[in-house]
This record gives structure tokens, C-alpha cells and sequence, in this order.
């Protein structure tokens, strides 16, 4: 079906900046034409336009009735090279940071507030510390310790010959075995970091507009406020992100007199702030931190073996140097954890500064301690025999408990600033970030579990880990099998809801069926195209039953992980064993779910290893997978430093500087059209721009999930108040949408000062029911695609332009590449 006939325009020049969303699209697609030129940008993001319309500003008579068409493709931040398929090792990670934007509301709750942001950081921190340990379980425990010191399993493996404890070479001391095995997980930390730093350059380092581009949105304040201490102290500066009353400044700044001075009612959404897209100085020192928590797990696990074997040995000499390293171990560990919850993010001014002294010394002075570490574990103990599994498995049920405590823990801060916010869509009543922060915890014990699992299994050949007493290793420690076990018992919970969400949207689709023939007034529809319009609209709305999942999800995460931790930390044992004489269907019950909950963890891996594989081979793979970080990735690194880069703010800068300078040039109307998580992006500019720019833009949404998915997830920065300010901020802004869209829907703004409801009816999807002499084949069910096609999109797009008020163009430059924003963009 081709797209509706154009409408006439009022006066002077009009573009119309297309955003795509997720999954991505060519620039071909976006403008319908096969010969595009790129205007500007480069190979990760740009904008494009027709080659007709390259130089469009300089014919004005021939777009009389119709906008220059430009479309911002910006998928290659997100899916672009082979090296995105590393981010899936990032997936917990960018889970985490998650739930650090899902906080409800907090207006008036400052210290909540902050807490709020310092708990979960510490869960990221324990996210990185729990991937470290398991590198560390299967390269120091599994390999060099149990493997190398067992005859049955070196013997089979000619590669671990020079380690092996029979053959009694100068590496097969287990603290030389420990040292060398140590660079695998060191070598994990430095990946990690060079991940981060690369992307850091790429994306954080990139500088939103400034006052003296003329192209920002008003400061917040009376100056910064924390300019005064220089060492930091923003606190955890969000704010409120409603567009309630805020303050200027940030919170850890209360105690300044400067502060109280400038201390101002304001009118500002998180979004809006100069400093919210720029989060360079909060990802550089987390960066920092991480990475020193990484080399001090791996020095820990190495030097705490030695340790402990130099306690109970008569060499006075290694047992005070294994004291003073296990202290400097732990102070080194006090410091981590004082740069991670010292400060928050300064969102209210533009901050440029960096905190050299964690961002360089922190790492360095980790590294340190882990040279050490290897050099004393290294040292010469003849007598030292690796039995068992190496000391110090306890730390997974220590990382455990202390992940579930801080869960528990955030939950009572979220439903604190809940019962302030009184956010009535907020999902999970304001447990959204907990929940999401539980999620982040158990895919991290999924991943880090099944590869100690999987070498476990490869090592020990026929044997289950664990259950053998004959095997050629104990296995890892009981706390991964006991999590593996209650594997199969999640999938059970969760199995009757499931169900019950499957018969409910059956049963709802029947009942949407008389509504389908009801709206299209067929005289003779055809039930058959009427049950398939109703399911598609029925299975719609799933996406608004998907909190309830999460919820049940994460509550029984909790609860079996609680149990996991216990049946470890009593029995001692794994689950088969544990339960070896309990008789009955107990015992053989307690192996099946054991065995299965092994398979499926380790099937999990090899499934989470092939889509890695494939997206580094695959660019089409690759771009589905993208579709994941499009929307994962949309949020800067608040709380994790190792998640996948926050392509918003490359992004936002982009379309802000974009339409400022063309604004500024033409002094035309501009219309920001935003489908899907493009429409995100389109809102957050808009937010960005100054206010005498924003009243010539007007913004068009479609497929949108502003308030069906981020106001609900995210209501302290797309809630209804932050939405119903951001259309008192604009000139015009409309919205279209389709009940059979799973992701897009109305973003519920009504009519306020002079402006209309924002969301027009429902769009009819398909256009027609069944066949007719317009329409001879049955038109498809579109869903979340194609609103361009409806015919009501080119009205309404019309309708936009015409309400905007053409202002009179800056002083003309020269612009020896024509005035199409090639050099002023």
C-alpha cells in the first residue's frame, strides 16, 4: 500500500528529522529511496538524506508542499562490528544499571535517594567480584588446584604435564600453580577494562553542547554550586526527574554556604539537565574501582590459600608477610568501596573534570597487591599438598548472601520513596529496581555457575561433580550445585502463571472479537480474519502483564536462592548427597533436580557461546542481538562501569546539535519524528534543547513506548508529570499508536493550556477488515511497524508543521558546502 498523498505546508522551510527504532534500519529504508548521501556524521551515527534533497535548502519553491526528509540512523552504536558480540558477557551488568534508573520518584527524599543509588552500585560491585571469582574458581581451583594436583586428571591431559604434582617439576608447588593459573582471570579484569575504556572514549567522552554554542538547555541554579569541593561530592544527584520542584546544586553540597545561598526553586527534568548525557567522570572512577575490585578478588583467592597454609607452617618469615598482604588486601578493599559510594552522578551542570587520583593510583596500586600476591604464593613450600577443592569456597556463599541482603535492602529504599511518589503506574508498586536487581543477580549465578559447571564436567570425565567419591576432582563448590538445583524448581513456579497468562489472553481474545467486528462495520466479516485481528490485539497486551512475570520471577529467585545458600552452607554438601538418606521420593527427587538443573545451566552456556559466536559472524545476528542493547543500553553507566555503553549519549547530543543549527540557520520549522525507541530519543533531545528552540520543534511519536514501558519501568524520569511537562515545554507534539502494537501505546498527556490531547485515537490496523474493490487483497495487521504507510500519518505530520511558527532566520554564513548542515552540524 503507498504511503497517504502529501498536504500543503504554511510558510517557510520544513524538515522533518526521522529517528528509527530498535533493531535498527538503513538510511535506504528510512527515506524510501535507494540513492541517499550522508550530511553528516560518520560511521556509527550520521544523518542522511535523499540525493535529490542534498542541497534542498537552497530551492525552497520545490518543498511548497512537503518537509525535506532526514533520517538519523543510529544502529551501528549498538550493532555495528564483530565486537559487540563480547558485550553478551556484559548481560548482568547492564541489568544492574538498570535498576539504578527504575527508582521511583523522590521528591523530598534526598537521602533515600542516595541510598537508593549506593545500594545498587555495590550490587554491580558484587556482580564483577562474583565474575572474577568464578574466572578465579575454574582457572585457579578447577585447574591448578584440583586438576594439576590429581594424578587420575593431570594424567589424561598432556597440556597440564609441566603443573602436575606427580611429576614434581619447579611449577608444581600449588602456590606456583595458583600464580600462573591467576593470569587467567587477571587477564578477564584487564579485558574488561579495555571494553570499558574503549567505549568510554567512544561514547561518555563525547561533549554535549555548552552555553557558549548557544545550542544547550538552561543551567540549573545560580552557578555550581559544587564547585567549592573540588574532591566531588555530588551525591546521588538525579533529583527528582518529574519536573517537581528541585534545588541547584547537588546533595552532598547541603552543608555549603554557597550551596544554601544558591539554593532556588526550580523547574528542571532529569533529562533536560546539561550534565545528564555526559557521565564521563562517573564512569571513569567506577571504571577505576571495578577494576582494582577485580585484581584484589583475584589476589585475595591466591594469597588467602598461602596464608592459610603458612598459619598452621613453622616459617615465621611467610606468616607475617602473609598477614601484612591479607591487611593490605582489606584495606585496599575499604578504599574500592569508599570511591564507589562517595558519590553519585552531577547531572545539573556540565561536569568535566575527572578524579585522577582514583582513575590512576586505585588500579595501580591493585595491580600492585596482585604482583605481590603471585610472588608470595610462588614462594618455595615443599611440603604444601593441594587436596580437596582449594581453600576459601566459601567466598560464593558469602557473594550470595551478601547480594540477597542488599536486595532486600533496596527494596525497603524503593518502597520508602514509593509511598512518597505515589506513582500510580509505577510497576511492581515501586519494586520494579529491586526486582531487576534480583534478575541481574541470577543471571550473573547462572553464567559464572554454568562455566564452573561445564570445566567441572569436562574434567571429570563420566562422574557428576560432587556426587562421586571415586571421581578425578571434588568438583566446584556445593553452592553452584545447589543453585543449579532449584533451577528446574523456578521453571515449575513459574509454570503456573504461564499457563494462566496463555488462557487469559485466549479468553481475551475471544471476547475482543465482537469489538473487531463492532469497529469495522463489516455486514459479512469473515470470522476468520476477525479472530486473528482480536489475538494479535490480545497478545498485545501481554507486554503489560510482563511486571507480573518479573515480579514472580524475582521473588522466587529470592526465595530459593535463600534456600540454596542455606542447604550449602548446613550440609556441606551437594544436593544428590544431602539428601542421600532421606528415603522415600525425597532423595531421588533431590538428584533429578540436581542432574536436570545442571544440564540446563549448562545447556544455557553453550546456547550463550553460540549466539556470541554467531553474532561475531553473523551481521544480521548481530543486529538482533542489537536489539537487546537498544534497549538496555539507552541509560548511562550509573552503577555498573563494565555494562555496554550508553549510545544515548552519543546520540541525544547528535539530534540536539542537529536541530539547533538547523534551526538557528533557517529559522524553519522542524518537525522530530520518533518510531519506537526512536521516539525515546526524540523526547530526550527535545528535553535537551534551549526553550527558544524547542518552541520551533515539534515532536511526532508512533510505536512509542514512553509510557507504556519507560514511564511504568521509569517513572522518576517518564512519568506522567515529566511527560505532561515535556508538552508544555513544545509547541506541538502528537502521538499515534495501534492496539495491536505490543510495545507502542498512548502516552496518556491530556489537553492543558491551549494544547491538545497529545494521543490520537487508536489507528485502525489493518485499514480494512476484509476485501473490497479498493482494496481486492487483505491488507496485513502491522502491528508495530509501518506507521508511515497509515494515512493519517502524513495528516498529522501536515497538521504539526502547520501549527509551528516560521521564525525569522539568522544572519545567513558562508557555508561553501551549502546551507543543508553539512558544516553546520
Amino acid at each position: 500500500m503507498s504511503p497517504a498523498p502529501p498536504a500543503p505546508y504554511g510558510e517557510g522551510p520544513a524538515l522533518e528529522l526521522l529517528v528509527h527504532g530498535v533493531g535498527g534500519a538503513t538510511p535506504q529504508d528510512m527515506l524510501k529511496d535507494p540513492r541517499t548521501v550522508r550530511i553528516t556524521g560518520d560511521d556509527k551515527a550520521a544523518v542522511y538524506r535523499r540525493a535529490d534533497d542534498a542541497e534542498a535548502e537552497q530551492h525552497p519553491e520545490e518543498y511548497t508542499d512537503r518537509p525535506v526528509p532526514e533520517a538519523y540512523c543510529w544502529s551501528n552504536l549498538t550493532s555495528g562490528n564483530g565486537a559487540r558480540a563480547l558485550w553478551l558477557l556484559l548481560l548482568p551488568f547492564m541489568v544492574a544499571n538498570l535498576a539504578h534508573w527504575m527508582r521511583p520518584r523522590a521528591k523530598g527524599s534526598r537521602r533515600t535517594t542516595r541510598l537508593y543509588g549506593a545500594l545498587v552500585r555495590l550490587i554491580a560491585l558484587s556482580l564483577t567480584v562474583l565474575l572474577t571469582a568464578a574466572a578465579c574458581e575454574v582457572a585457579l581451583d578447577l585447574l591448578a588446584w584440583q586438576c594439576a594436583g590429581s594424578a587420575a586428571c593431570s594424567g589424561e591431559r598432556a597440556w597440564l604435564g609441566f603443573l602436575s604434582a606427580e611429576q614434581g617439576g619447579w611449577w608444581s608447588q600449588p602456590g606456583r600453580r595458583l600464580a600462573l593459573g591467576a593470569v587467567v582471570p587477571a587477564a578477564l579484569v584487564v579485558l574488561l577494562w579495555y571494553l570499558s575504556n574503549r567505549t568510554w572514549s567512544a561514547y561518555e567522552s563525547q561533549r554535549p553542547p555548552t552555553g557558549d554554542d548557544g545550542c544547550v538547555a538552561e543551567q540549573d541554579g545560580a552557578g555550581d554550586a559544587d564547585d567549592s569541593d573540588d574532591s566531588g561530592g555530588s551525591g546521588e544527584a538525579e533529583g527528582s526527574g518529574d519536573g517537581e520542584e528541585d534545588y541547584a546544586g547537588d546533595a552532598d553540597d547541603a552543608d555549603d554556604p554557597q550551596y544554601r545561598e544558591a539554593r532556588r526553586p526550580l523547574l528542571r527534568p532529569a533529562l533536560g539537565r546539561p550534565g545528564f548525557w555526559y557521565g564521563r567522570r562517573l564512569v571513569a572512577r567506577l571504571r577505576a574501582a571495578h577494576t582494582a575490585a577485580g585484581f584484589l578478588t583475584v589476589a585475595a583467592a591466591v594469597a588467602g590459600a598461602a596464608a592459610r597454609h603458612d598459619r598452621s607452617a613453622d616459617d615465621t618469615l611467610l606468616k607475617v608477610c602473609g598477614v601484612l598482604l591479607e591487611t593490605a588486601l582489606g584495606l585496599a578493599g575499604a578504599a574500592v568501596l569508599w570511591v564507589v559510594l562517595r558519590r553519585g552522578r552531577s547531572e545539573r551542570r556540565l561536569d568535566t573534570r575527572l578524579d585522577w587520583a582514583a582513575v590512576r593510583y586505585l588500579p595501580a596500586a591493585a595491580l600492585a597487591l596482585l604482583a605481590l600476591a603471585l610472588l608470595y604464593a610462588a614462594w618455595s613450600r615443599p611440603a604444601w599438598d593441594s587436596a580437596a577443592t582449594l581453600p576459601g569456597d566459601v567466598t560464593f556463599r558469602v557473594i550470595a548472601l551478601v547480594q540477597g541482603l542488599l536486595v532486600v535492602a533496596l527494596a525497603v529504599a524503593a518502597l520508602r520513596l514509593h509511598r512518597r511518589a505515589h506513582h500510580p503506574s509505577a510497576v511492581l508498586r515501586g519494586f520494579g529496581g529491586p526486582a531487576v536487581a534480583m534478575l541481574a543477580c541470577a543471571l550473573g549465578g547462572v553464567m559464572t555457575g554454568g562455566v564452573a559447571q561445564r570445566v567441572a564436567d569436562w574434567l571429570d570425565g563420566p562422574g557428576s561433580p560432587g556426587m562421586d567419591e571415586h571421581g578425578a576432582i571434588p568438583g566446584p563448590p556445593v553452592l553452584l550445585s545447589w543453585q543449579a538445583a532449584v533451577i528446574p524448581v523456578l521453571l515449575i513456579v513459574l509454570l503456573l502463571p504461564t499457563l494462566a497468562l496463555a488462557v487469559r489472553t485466549w479468553l481475551r481474545g475471544r471476547r475482543l472479537a465482537a469489538v473487531v467486528e463492532a469497529e469495522y462495520g463489516e455486514d459479512r466479516p469473515d470470522p476468520v480474519r476477525t479472530r486473528r485481528i482480536a489475538g494479535t490485539r490480545a497478545r498485545a497486551q501481554l507486554t503489560d502483564s510482563a511486571p507480573t512475570l518479573v515480579g514472580l520471577l524475582a521473588g522466587a529467585t529470592l526465595l530459593l536462592g535463600i534456600g540454596a545458600v542455606v542447604g550449602a552452607w548446613v550440609s556441606g554438601e551437594v544436593p544428590g548427597r544431602a539428601f542421600g538418606d532421606s528415603g522415600g521420593l525425597t532423595e531421588p527427587t533431590a538428584e533429578a533436580a540436581q542432574a536436570l538443573g545442571s544440564w540446563l545451566i549448562g545447556f544455557g552456556f553453550i546456547l550463550f557461546v553460540t549466539m556470541g559466536r554467531r553474532a561475531y559472524r553473523d551481521a544480521s545476528a548481530r543486529r538482533s542481538i542489537g536489539i537487546l542493547w537498544d534497549v538496555g543500553t539507552f541509560w548511562p553507566r550509573a552503577a555498573h562501569p563494565f555494562a555496554p555503553p550508553c549510545y544515548a549519549e552519543r546520540a541525544v547530543p547528535d539530534l540536539t546539535w542537529r536541530m539547533c543549527t538547523w534551526t538557528e540557520r533557517s529559522g524553519g520549522r522542524l518537525v522530530i519524528s520518533g518510531h519506537s525507541q526512536g521516539s525515546v530519543l526524540a523526547a530526550a533531545a527535545v528535553w535537551q534543547l534551549p526553550a527558544a528552540t524547542r518552541r520551533r520543534v515539534a515532536l511526532l511519536t508512533y510505536g512509542s513506548p514512553l509510557e507504556r514501558l519507560y514511564g511504568r519501568w521509569f517513572p522518576a524520569y517518564f512519568g506522567s508529570a515529566a511527560l505532561r511537562e515535556l508538552n508544555s515545554q513544545i509547541d506541538c507534539w502528537r502521538n499515534l499508536w495501534r492496539t495491536t502494537d505490543p510495545i507502542g501505546g498512548p502516552v496518556l498527556v491530556p489537553a492543558s493550556n491551549g494544547h491538545p490531547d497529545v494521543d490520537r485515537d487508536a489507528l485502525k490496523d489493518p485499514l480494512v477488515h476484509g476485501r473490497s474493490g479498493r482494496y481486492p487483497l487483505p491488507e496485513p495487521i502491522l502491528g508495530h511497524s509501518d506507521y508511515q504507510a497509515d494515512p493519517s500519518f502524513a495528516k498529522e505530520r501536515a497538521h504539526l508543521l502547520d501549527r509551528l511558527t516560521p521564525a525569522v532566520p539568522a544572519q545567513v554564513r558562508t557555508a561553501p558546502q551549502g546551507s543543508s548542515g553539512r558544516s553546520s552540524a
